[in-house]
């Protein structure tokens, strides 16, 4: 409990607002994504690699590397003639 705590202290200060609020969206639809950046930039700023605060922009391109590609389904018709 008290490791959450300290860990969301630190993404309040590491984050911009709207990059909390992206950072929320996230963790309703992927809980398993949020908590892998989250655990990753709280990393970072432990170690003191974070030079300023990560904006949305940044947090979009973090999220791009982090998450699954996703798969593309391609529906081809075939005619009767065909079947």
């Amino acid at each position: 409990r008290r490791a959450e705590a300290e860990k969301a202290a630190i993404l309040r200060v590491v984050l911009t607002q709207e990059a909390r609020q992206r950072l929320a969206n996230i963790r309703m639809a992927r809980p398993e994504v949020a908590e892998a950046v989250e655990n990753y930039l709280v990393n970072l700023a432990r170690s003191g690699n974070l030079k300023s605060q990560i904006t949305d922009d940044l947090l979009r391109q973090i999220l791009e590397k982090v998450m699954p590609p996703k798969r593309e389904t391609k529906i081809v018709r075939m005619s009767r003639d065909e079947l």
